[in-house]
């Protein structure tokens, strides 16, 4: 994981491309934002980007491509959505049929690709200001978790809101909550802090996407809106296809993510 630091985004692209990087991106190319991936038909298209303007914290949107389009020209214009993810997920009628490296059998004229900011963007911020992250320092997937929180609904879309999770030390959490709130294109401050049932997160160590990471003594759940909300929000509508990325395995953009930042 850490060798990909410093690579630049097309670097880590082409890597991605030849599929010589398959596994979870937390920690590449420092400096640059990732981002979630969500396609739908044409016909359903308009409803996902009014659901992303009244979910804004799960769903803040990076870019959208044009029907048929794979080509994600305002945020990597060299890319291609259908092969530069490390993993996808194939959905039909709300149930996953398959992860797979390359969704080019699948692509057809009529659909709609989105890039969805991800909390991995500010991680590298969260480090500059010496706040640990845990599922970087112990090279696994983020912690994923469905709620009780329900996102509000727009055209057939609805379902639960989806979480990360960080660990964070107690005397640290203040500042955590300040340097993610200067990101609000790539969910922003977190949702939650403490106790995980009040979210309905009945078991901590038991995610639902991504692997656990260990709280140690004195550190705090801190829970951040996740760009995985819209798989939850498939499982739930049941489109006849939808094709996102694997949890964790995202697209690495050309875009800075100081760029993305507020003050």
């Amino acid at each position: 994981m850490k060798a990909y630091q410093t690579y630049k985004p097309s670097q880590i692209r082409e890597l991605i491309r030849k599929q010589k990087i398959t596994g979870p991106t937390a920690g590449f190319a420092e400096g640059f934002a990732q981002a979630n991936l969500m396609i739908v038909k044409k016909g359903l298209a308009f409803d996902f980007l009014l659901f992303c303007q009244r979910n804004p914290a799960s769903c803040p949107l990076l870019d959208v491509l044009d029907p048929g389009d794979p080509v994600p020209r305002r945020s990597a214009p060299d890319a291609d959505i259908r092969t530069d993810f490390p993993k996808y997920r194939v959905y039909k009628k709300g149930v996953l049929q398959e992860e797979i490296t390359d969704i080019s059998s699948y692509w057809e004229d009529d659909m709609v690709g989105f890039l969805i900011g991800c909390s991995f963007t500010f991680e590298h911020a969260l480090m500059l200001n010496d706040i640990p992250v845990r599922h970087i320092e112990n090279g696994h997937n983020v912690p994923m978790y469905q709620t009780n929180i329900s996102c509000e609904r727009a055209g057939v879309f609805h379902g639960p809101m989806v979480v990360s999770m960080r660990p964070i030390p107690a005397h640290q959490v203040t500042r955590s909550v300040q340097v993610t709130s200067r990101f609000p294109s790539v969910h922003g401050g977190p949702i939650h802090i403490g106790d995980p049932v009040v979210i309905g997160i009945e078991h901590v160590d038991q995610p639902d996407f991504g692997e656990p990471s260990v709280i140690k003594e004195g550190e705090v759940p801190v829970f951040w809106a996740c760009g995985v909300t819209p798989q939850a929000i498939v499982m739930h509508t049941k489109p006849d296809i939808a094709i996102t990325h694997a949890p964790g395995h995202m697209f690495i953009t050309d875009v800075r993510d100081q760029k993305l930042g507020v003050l």
